[in-house]
């Protein structure tokens, strides 16, 4: 009985061997595995049989059973790793990496135009002495309207033109209620601009809902007109060049008396006449003027003692003049093509 179940192991053994060397495929290699090496594999099944043998030969039966095992598992490895290769070579051959291909280049991060222009600006007011300020972008009535000499019926109140959160709280619609807070916090001489992000009810071919601007301010005890008209001159130089003449044209602003709105020769036609600046070589850029007494009462300065200006520009505004970009609607797209070439 011993002798007929050893010589049934070794002929299982010497068939596997040849059905191994003969798979052509790993999936094949794998079934041969299951088939002859499973739990309920050939050599399983005869080893199910040591029951019926003498105490004595059973050991014997495990002993071939486990040499067998021990070779079908090494050829089944070495068969393994050689379809393994065989695969990969396959693969290589059929995909094949052409090396004068072209790569695929990583595309570089550009600046915005409108975080360029900002920080230009930043820069431009530094070097006048000017430090940044910021505020909430959420303002309640009294910033953003009333401590700026905006009454209840003003215009610009009108629900059309601002966000109203509740009865109270509003998105901010300029940069000017961080003067009424930089003006809370210290006392004169101060020299401070205010960029950030602002919110209007409008959306069209030159406005949209939500733009960047710049309110700058100085106050102190012979604040004048005539600085004010030196600081812009500068300002105006060191974004558009040297060469580009300004002028400043009576207006009106409620925080500030006298106001002005400040112009610059157009930066397309220098000055010629065109059809952007409507055939009168001029562009308006921003507004400015002296800060209005009324300002300096709710914020607790004596205006018999204090003066001071304000102005306000839009970076968008300035980034369309700078680069001749036509339409403030490219700023908000996040076109690539657009974007890289700044």
């Amino acid at each position: 009985m011993l002798e007929n179940l050893i010589n049934k192991l070794e002929i299982l053994r010497d068939e596997a061997e040849d059905r191994i060397q003969k798979a052509d495929s790993i999936r094949d290699l794998d079934d041969l595995r299951v088939e002859f090496l499973g739990k309920k594999g050939k050599v399983s099944a005869i080893l199910k049989q040591v029951g019926s043998l003498d105490r004595d030969d059973r050991p014997k039966l495990g002993q071939t059973a486990n040499s067998v095992k021990t070779v079908l598992e090494k050829i089944i490895s070495e068969k393994f790793s050689q379809l393994s290769r065989l695969s990969i070579e396959k693969k290589l051959e059929s995909e094949r990496l052409d090396l004068t291909l072209p790569g695929n280049r990583v595309q570089n991060g550009s600046l915005h135009p409108t975080t360029i222009v900002t920080e230009e600006i930043k820069s431009a007011f530094a070097s006048l002495g000017f430090r940044v300020e910021e505020g909430p972008d959420i303002e309640n009535e009294f910033y953003n309207f009333e401590a700026l000499n905006i009454p209840s019926d003003h215009p610009a109140r009108d629900m059309q033109d601002t966000f109203y959160i509740s009865d109270k709280y509003l998105l901010r619609t300029h940069t000017s209620p961080v003067q009424i807070r930089t003006m809370e916090k210290y006392d004169p001489p101060i020299r401070v601009i205010a960029p950030g992000t602002v919110y209007r009810c409008d959306s069209d071919i030159t406005h949209t809902p939500m733009f960047h601007q710049v309110e700058g301010f100085y106050v102190d005890r012979y604040a004048s007109f005539a600085q004010l008209k030196a600081v812009l001159t500068t300002f105006v130089h060191i974004i558009f060049g040297q060469t580009v003449n300004l002028r400043f044209r009576p207006s009106f602003f409620p925080f500030t008396e006298p106001s002005a709105e400040v112009d610059i020769q157009c930066v397309l036609c220098n000055g010629n006449g065109c059809r952007v600046c409507k055939e009168t070589g001029w562009l308006e850029i921003l507004g400015a003027g002296m800060i209005d007494p009324e300002v300096f009462k709710s914020v607790g300065y004596d205006p018999e003692i204090y003066s001071g200006f304000a102005f306000g520009m839009g970076v968008e505004r300035i980034a369309m003049l700078k680069y001749g970009i036509k339409d403030l609607r490219m700023f908000f797209e996040n076109d690539v093509r657009f974007i890289h070439q700044f």
